[in-house]
């Protein structure tokens, strides 16, 4: 059996995976990554954030919702088919795998493929069809498995009609009718996509408000325009039974309410990929749903084994991982590189509308005792929100009352995630109201409305108002 030893042993080729290799490569470390699955760039790359916000473009693109407001019918006329639907997601998901293995090869990563499993603390073995084992040594081991969707002991059916996050790119015909189960982002997300192709979506979910983390007021506009764009919201239901049949699914619901649908979406949370690890030679006894903890640092139980990604659990998302990985990397090797992830971090969800933000919620603020007060400035009254056509988006400004520092930022509306960012270096630098007085945005653009919800805010504060 083949020994190899490398500085770094990475398993997993998804976002935390790439960028943790590269990063210890670009500092001249001997390093190797693992990857199990035929295709390079995980759940990121194949099944989930890039596959997704790709349908989600596409169902804007093919039912003509990104025309509203022009005075002319673009919408789609007839069903899509799932060609149709799912061809530029295969393009994109194409292009991202070339441009990982691409990076590998730039960065002289050696790239071996198969099932890693720990034998000692320091050693990987590699197992892969037609092929000898290997035995990888690592000074240090990164472990980048990600997670995959979970499913709840009654959905663990054998239809072709019950679907999770994975699966569900691998529908075969578009449904008349859709039953989402799991209101976090992913259901939302996926609830919203198939509800702007014409398909009948029932979101259930087991609380009263969608993405409780979100600031109430852009949670609340989000459910209304869930509401607006056909999406019928079952919460707080949950589900006691799901019945497959031939020509539809029903769920039951505790409530004692039956729904019936051509298909079922499963959206209900995910689980870490350490199970085929044996963590436990390793030294390592993983959490709940497989979950590996780690401290400050990324690193684990175990001093030269870090862990960085979904495997960790929450935030679980790209932008978020790829940092912990960089990170990981620096401590491990004393790199004097950057020392600590950003102390702020951006929430993107690409439901229809798109969310994100930044920062407090008035929630937060309010159980922390801090005297704020909010700025709002509306697409309507922007000139660029009238030239798209989304005449409901908004952005958010919360500022503490004192100085007018900014605490949260929070915007609904076509290109969410990207306005965002301008709040977001603002609360990376410590700055607040005048700031954005101070600078000249292009016009017309979005960008523009944080300058007049800081008008809003300033006037809300001297007439004493929230």
């Amino acid at each position: 059996m083949e020994d190899r030893s490398y500085d770094l042993v990475v398993i997993g080729s998804g976002p935390a995976g790439e960028k943790g290799a590269a990063q210890a490569a670009y500092f001249g470390k001997k390093v190797a990554l693992i990857e199990r699955e035929n295709v390079l760039g995980g759940a990121a790359a194949n099944t989930g954030t890039l596959p997704s916000k790709t349908l989600r473009e596409t169902a804007l693109m093919l039912s003509g919702l990104k025309a509203r407001g022009f005075g002319v019918d673009f919408v789609t006329k007839r069903k899509t088919t799932v060609r149709e639907f799912l061809y530029k997601e295969e393009r994109v998901k194409e292009t991202e795998r070339a441009r990982v293995k691409a990076n590998f090869e730039r960065h002289k990563i050696d790239l071996v493929r198969g099932h890693a499993s720990f034998t000692d603390p320091h050693k990987i073995r590699v197992v892969a069809e037609h092929a000898e084992p290997v035995i990888l040594r690592g000074d240090v081991i990164l472990i980048a498995t990600g997670s995959a969707p979970l499913r709840p002991d009654i959905f663990k059916v054998a239809s072709p009609r019950v679907y999770d996050s994975d699966t569900i790119l691998g529908l075969r015909e578009m449904p008349g009718s859709l039953i989402v189960v799991g209101g976090g982002v992913i259901g939302c997300e996926y609830a919203c996509t198939f509800a702007a192709q014409g398909v009948k979506v029932t979101l259930v979910d087991g609380r009263d408000t969608l993405l409780g983390f979100l600031d109430r007021e852009i949670s609340l506009s989000l459910m209304d325009r869930m509401r607006r764009l056909g999406i019928e919201l079952a919460a707080p239901e949950r589900v006691s039974a799901c019945q497959p049949g031939g020509d539809a699914v029903k769920i039951l619901l505790e409530s004692g309410k039956t729904l019936e649908s051509d298909a079922v979406l499963v959206a209900a949370g995910r689980q870490s990929n350490t199970a085929t690890l044996n963590l436990d030679l390793a030294g390592i006894a993983p959490g709940e749903r497989g979950l590996i903890k780690v401290d400050a640092h990324y690193r684990t139980s175990v001093p030269h084994i870090y862990a960085a990604g979904d495997v960790i659990g929450f935030p679980a998302l790209a932008s978020t991982s790829m940092e912990q990985a960089r990170l990981a990397v620096v401590n491990a090797f004393d790199l004097k590189y950057k020392t600590a992830v950003a102390p702020v971090l951006p929430y993107g969800i690409y439901t229809i509308p798109e969310v994100s933000m930044v920062g407090e919620t008035e929630e937060t603020l309010k159980a922390k005792g801090v005297d704020y007060v909010v700025g709002r400035a509306s697409y309507a009254q922007n000139a660029r929100g009238e030239i798209i056509g989304d005449m409901d988006g908004f952005l958010k400004l919360l500022f503490k009352r004192d100085d007018l520092k900014l605490l949260g930022v929070h915007v609904i509306g076509e290109s969410a995630s990207e306005i965002i960012h301008v709040g977001l270096t603002a609360l990376m630098v410590g700055e607040g109201a005048d700031l954005f007085i101070r600078t000249c945005y292009n016009y017309p653009t979005l960008g523009e409305l944080y300058k007049y919800a800081t008008y809003d805010a300033m006037g809300r504060k001297q007439r004493g108002e929230k």
